[in-house]
């Protein structure tokens, strides 16, 4: 058996932050912003709106357009950093719940932005042992409950919003998703990260635990390692897999900074229209990003059945992955 990526799904909030409304906030302005990151606006979730409620929506999508049964689905995976409750439960036991599915397989990963590459990577390797059939992927993010908004370097970038994906057994070869990189270097975790908040971490005043949940991140030191190891990777998966960049009729970069986007597509040579870009609507949403872009394109109706997608991210940890694989929707 193979792995086939059957359909896409994608839920934003409705309330836009745009950079004009952080001007009012920090030392910033819209010029500003959009030189260095190419972001206009991005999505905030309502105050009780959680990361489950996002990822339930994004998954309904995701299992209308399969054709597959929501009671075939064995397995859900959720890639996130902004959880709806600190350990356990996790936010896929949460989100199989809701969706009204029980005694199935759930459980979450935080591989930050590079999380739904990593959820693709274990639904595939599930379905080709045969121990799954059906796996539900989603990258859901409600990163304004853990971000600073008293810290430009970071503010002006992340937002919110859900993406899923259904990954299906098939026998023929011609959807299988092709290949999966996957990789980690915790000797740059100080770059993006969360400090406080775990067994690492002091709990001995509050207001120091709350302040140390927010993200901090080392911008210009991790533009540098994201441009050098995004651009390795994308080239090894292509070169092991013998494929032209030229070949690829969809490229989709995890949506974190234009500027990054740029230099990786300009690094193989890819032309405008194979790149998709939304980090100008949405900013950057971690593990959600990727599912999200994917499902602007198949909504405007230009992702197609077989054509080749790469995807590609990098994120805290440090991780990163690529991944090569048709969209194989169910005739």
């Amino acid at each position: 058996m193979y792995a086939a990526f059957r359909s896409i799904g994608a839920y934003v909030p409705e309330k836009i932050l745009t950079n004009e409304d952080l001007s009012h906030m920090v030392d910033t302005t819209d010029a500003w912003i959009t030189k260095r990151t190419g972001i206009k606006e991005r999505r905030i979730a309502a105050a009780d709106e959680t990361t489950s409620d996002m990822g339930v929506k994004a998954c309904e999508k995701a299992i209308e357009r399969s054709g597959i049964s929501k009671k075939e689905i064995d397995m859900i995976i959720c890639a996130t950093i902004s959880p709806d409750y600190f350990c356990m439960p996790s936010t896929a036991t949460v989100i199989a719940t809701k969706l009204g599915l029980s005694a199935i397989t759930a459980f979450d990963v935080s591989a930050a932005c590079t999380g739904f590459v990593y959820i693709l990577s274990i639904a595939k390797a599930f379905i080709e042992s045969g121990m799954k059939k059906n796996v539900l992927i989603v990258g859901a993010e409600k990163l304004s409950a853990i971000t600073d908004y008293t810290d430009r370097g970071t503010c002006i970038l992340f937002g919110d919003g859900a993406g899923a994906a259904l990954i299906s057994a098939t026998p023929h070869q011609n959807e299988a998703i092709i290949d999966v990189h996957t990789g980690a270097d915790g000797a740059y975790a100080d770059l993006l990260m969360t400090p406080n908040g775990g067994s690492g971490s002091a709990h001995d005043a509050l207001d120091r635990e709350a302040a140390g949940c927010y993200m901090k991140m080392k911008g210009n030191e991790t533009f540098k390692v994201a441009v050098r190891t995004l651009t390795s990777d994308v080239v090894s998966i292509l070169n092991e897999n013998m494929i032209e960049a030229s070949a690829i009729d969809h490229f989709i970069p995890h949506q974190a900074n234009y500027r990054i986007i740029k230099a990786v597509g300009d690094a193989l040579n890819m032309q405008d229209e194979q790149v998709v870009l939304t980090v100008a609507k949405y900013g950057n949403t971690s593990g959600a990003s990727i599912p999200m872009a994917m499902n602007e394109i198949y909504e405007a109706g230009t992702l197609r059945s077989g054509e080749l997608m790469l995807l590609d991210a990098f994120g805290g940890g440090l991780t990163w992955g690529s991944a090569l694989l048709p969209f194989a929707p169910q005739s």
